[in-house]
């Protein structure tokens, strides 16, 4: 069998990539070996670096309470001296006013007082004690009594520790020459305020002049002190002992005042969280996320390519028995037109085994003889070109003897490599296909000469329908004439209307035979813009003529347009109003035809009524009134509303019928589409 050396070059095929894939496979697994490491390795990185941060932030976070809390050390400090400063100044201004009044408010330097001398409820009293001995007793001198402030002997007294740190206070300051503090001040019951007192001492010529007290409430001073963003972020606690517990959070300063041991107490309230750090974080999680689906993505190509693996194992007996499954030909040649291969379908459309294909060239044995030329120069543009997307037919002739119409696609034979080797077909054998197409086209010009005989059937039947009146009416007056010469009971004047009467009616049917001929040449809509007012005023005004039961109608003044075709549009009219006037005159009431226009601008259609007085149609009747050759006359054809059904769907309208409720009888309602009107220049 010829196709046995193609299942061993594809066993061989098979074998080549089974030892590719175990190649492969080790490098994939020295690969996945690789990244498990270099994972590993970013996970101990990671949780490095983790550990690292948390001990950045932490030591952050106390150099910056720290920093928080020496800043506000050195602000107390500063605003303390300050303080000071105020004081020596009062100190002053109180030795160089006389001895026995009191010292006098600070004027325009107390436009330069620091912040805790202008701070309200932080000085609770101030005022200037000369240098005179002090005894601890209340008994004072009259100048100490009247210059010292009055707060003074009120904590003098208060509690033996407030009398033995006002007096230290008073012998520090004298003697050190600079300002002393004492407290915090003691109440009757031994609790402590957070009241301070300070003293500032002045020396003229080298001798004591005496000291500027002023009594100072050290909470009220902190909030004075600390500003609103700093409070923001932290809290600030006045501490009495520096034993008191501490929290974690919080940080812990003296305020340095001589004479006194007062501590602050700064924490955080609202940690900020170092972002360069904690981004820099982020990014290295986002890089292990990386890895983590590299290496998710990666297990899955593994088993993505094992499946493969052993999908290719069954590719070859599945490949063989879809191609000999299948009823499509494929055959492959190379460059120089040798066929290479083909399967079984393809044998059996042309007669020939394998074996005496394979290996063949131009001409191939299944050409037609009378066509070797012509396939050859097909066959030397398929070596070149290929085919299209559409194919390509031809016809291949069987070993018998019989035509075989085929459908060809080629489609590039390529190596492993890519490079091209030759063409690979698919044969279709569309011989049915044809055969059904030839039979089509017969059924066509069956179907197209049954169409014309049809056109001739509707042709006779409208003007059968349509010559029915005007012709008996013609005969009933020829007879008439007739009748009367015989007798000689006509004169000249009795007999020129009826001639003319008769002319009229010959008029008429010429006129329904020239309109019938158009139309059934055309067979299609001549469309123009038109004036519906005034085709429905001249058709009526034609049939108010001939008729005995002349229509009225109500027309619009203004024009009302649409694109119709207007002999269609005439035909229509004239065929409505007849049937009107052929049924008015069967009803209980005096017979009546009326005709109505009129324009329904929201629709965007004008509306065309005919009403008569007969006997309406039905509800039964009305589902097949407009059906051909269907007709509630006596001798009728059945033609004219189905022809006037057929001339308003070629409109894109529609015609309905009801039952009038005026005249009581049919009321057919026409609806056809309205068209821009003119311009003037069309107009002109």
């Amino acid at each position: 069998m010829p196709l046995a050396p193609a299942a061993v070059d594809h066993t061989l095929d098979f074998a080549l990539l089974h030892q590719s894939a175990g190649r492969h496979g080790a490098r994939n697994r020295r690969a996945l070996g690789w990244l498990l490491g270099l994972l590993a390795l970013l996970l101990g990185s990671v949780v490095t670096l983790l550990l690292y941060l948390n001990n950045f932030e932490q030591e952050e976070a106390a150099r910056r309470r720290a920093a928080d809390a020496q800043w506000l050390e050195q602000s107390v400090q500063f605003h303390f001296r300050r303080l000071e400063d105020d004081l020596l100044l009062l100190a002053r201004q109180a030795v160089q006013q006389a001895p026995a009044s009191s010292p006098a408010p600070l004027a325009e330097a107390d436009l330069k007082a620091g912040l805790l001398w202008r701070a309200p409820g932080v000085v609770l009293a101030s005022g200037w004690l000369p240098a005179a001995p002090l005894n601890p007793a209340p008994a004072q001198t009259a100048s100490e009594a009247r210059t010292a402030p009055a707060r003074w002997p009120q904590d003098w007294a208060a509690h033996p520790d407030n009398a033995q740190a006002l007096a230290l206070m008073q012998s520090t300051s004298q003697g050190l020459r600079r300002a002393a503090y004492a407290g915090l001040m003691r109440q009757a019951d031994g609790s402590a305020s957070d009241v301070i007192w300070l003293a500032v001492p002045l020396f003229e010529r080298g001798q004591f002049a005496g000291n500027y007290l002023v009594a100072v409430a050290v909470k009220q001073a902190l909030a004075a002190l600390v500003p609103g963003w700093f409070t923001q972020d932290h809290s600030v606690q006045l501490l009495t002992d520096e034993a008191t517990a501490q929290p974690d959070s919080a940080y812990r300063v003296g305020l340095n005042l001589p004479g006194v041991d007062l501590f602050v107490q700064v924490a955080l309230t609202q940690a900020q969280p170092t972002t360069v750090p904690r981004i820099f974080f982020l990014v290295a999680l986002l890089f292990l996320a990386g890895m983590l689906v590299s290496l998710y993505a990666l297990r899955r190509d593994f088993s993505k390519r094992q499946q493969v693996q052993a999908l290719l194992q069954t590719q070859v007996a599945l490949r063989t028995a879809m191609e000999n499954s299948v009823t499509i030909g494929l055959r492959a040649w190379d460059l120089s037109g040798k066929i290479l291969y083909v399967n079984t379908a393809f044998c059996r459309m042309v007669g020939y085994s394998a074996a005496e294909l394979i290996g063949c060239a131009t001409p191939f044995p299944y050409w037609p003889a009378d066509q070797r030329d012509l396939l050859d120069k097909i066959h030397q543009g398929l070596m070149t070109q290929g085919t299209r997307g559409e194919g390509l037919e031809v016809q291949f002739q069987h070993r018998s003897g019989q035509l075989v119409d085929v459908l060809i696609h080629e489609a590039p034979l390529n190596s492993a490599t890519g490079e091209q080797m030759g063409w690979m077909s698919s044969v279709l054998d569309i011989s049915e296909r044809k055969r059904a197409q030839r039979m089509a086209a017969q059924q066509q010009e069956k179907l197209e000469a049954s169409g014309r005989l049809v056109a001739v059937g509707e042709v006779a039947s409208t003007l059968a329908h349509e010559l029915n009146q005007p012709l008996g009416a013609l005969s009933s007056f020829a007879n008439g004439l007739l009748n009367r010469l015989h007798t000689g009971n006509i004169t000249l004047p009795d007999l020129l209307p009826v001639v003319e009467r008769m002319a009229r009616l010959a008029e008429r049917a010429g006129g329904i035979i020239k309109r019938v001929n158009a139309f059934a040449r055309r067979r299609e809509l001549s469309r123009q813009r038109l004036d519906l007012v005034a085709c429905v005023q001249r058709v009526l005004v034609l049939l108010a003529e001939d008729a005995a039961l002349p229509p009225a109608w109500a027309l619009p003044t203004h024009a009302v347009w649409i694109d119709a075709d207007e002999l269609l549009l005439e035909h229509l009219v004239n065929n409505l109003v007849s049937n009107a006037q052929d049924w008015a005159p069967q009803g209980a009431q005096r017979a009546q035809v009326w005709v109505g226009l009129r324009l329904d601008a929201a629709l965007g259609m004008a509306e065309l009524t005919v009403a008569d007085t007969g006997p309406g149609v039905s509800e039964e009747a009305q589902a097949t009134i407009f059906n051909a050759f269907v007709s509630r006359k006596e001798g009728g054809m059945g033609m004219g509303l189905a022809i006037c059904r057929s001339i308003v769907e070629a409109h894109h309208g529609r015609i309905e019928v009801s039952r009038d409720p005026v005249l009581g009888g049919a009321r057919f309602t026409v609806r056809l589409p309205l068209s821009e009107p003119p311009t003037p220049a069309e107009l002109a």
